[in-house]
């Protein structure tokens, strides 16, 4: 019994050297994965630390880009300000002057300073004294009296400068209007 036992030890050691040596084994494998994990884990770091430097540069960038695109787009929405301003003021200013020269224009009439008249035909007009109607002078080419002119009313006078009044505004107006779509549209 001696000889199995002996090979009962012998193969129990064995396998108890096996089993130790796998567990070593497995034990050092795992350290060295670990150790492979970590750098590469660091690696990994490194690279997210720096991807992420080179997006926030990239960011800083871009942000930069938009800023300035902005200031320039307020400077030309200004200067677009300016120039309606400007207009408006132009515009302001024209309707002013012909709201005064309407207003003269009313008061001369209203006074009799100045008096209305339209071209008449000849045939128009009852008899060649032109009752009513005034003779322009003669040319200084001819002898010949140019065509009849018949003073109007004064009421009649003043409704066609009120009537005329507001075609100059409403001309004035458009003028401002297509100014402004042209200095619209430009940009």
């Amino acid at each position: 019994m001696n000889g199995w036992v002996f090979r009962l030890l012998a193969v129990a050691a064995l396998l108890l050297a096996c089993a130790v040596g796998a567990r070593a084994a497995w034990v050092w494998q795992a350290n060295a994965y670990n150790a492979q994990l970590a750098n590469q884990a660091d690696d990994y770091g490194k690279q997210l630390v720096e991807k992420d430097r080179l997006y926030g540069l990239e960011r800083e960038r871009a942000a930069a880009i938009a800023l300035d695109h902005l200031a320039e787009q307020q400077q030309a929405r200004s200067a677009l300000e300016a120039r309606l301003r400007s207009q408006a003021q132009n515009h302001w200013q024209e309707m002013q002057d012909a709201q005064q020269t309407q207003a003269r224009l009313r008061d001369r009439l209203a006074t009799t300073d100045l008096r209305l008249s339209v071209l008449a035909d000849s045939g128009a007009v009852a008899g060649s004294g032109c009752v009513g109607g005034l003779r322009e002078t003669a040319g200084t080419g001819g002898v010949v009296p140019s065509a009849v002119r018949v003073q109007l009313d004064r009421a009649h006078a003043q409704r066609i400068i009120a009537i005329t009044d507001e075609g100059d505004r409403g001309l004035i107006a458009l003028q401002a209007c297509q100014a402004y779509v042209r200095e619209i549209t430009k940009q």
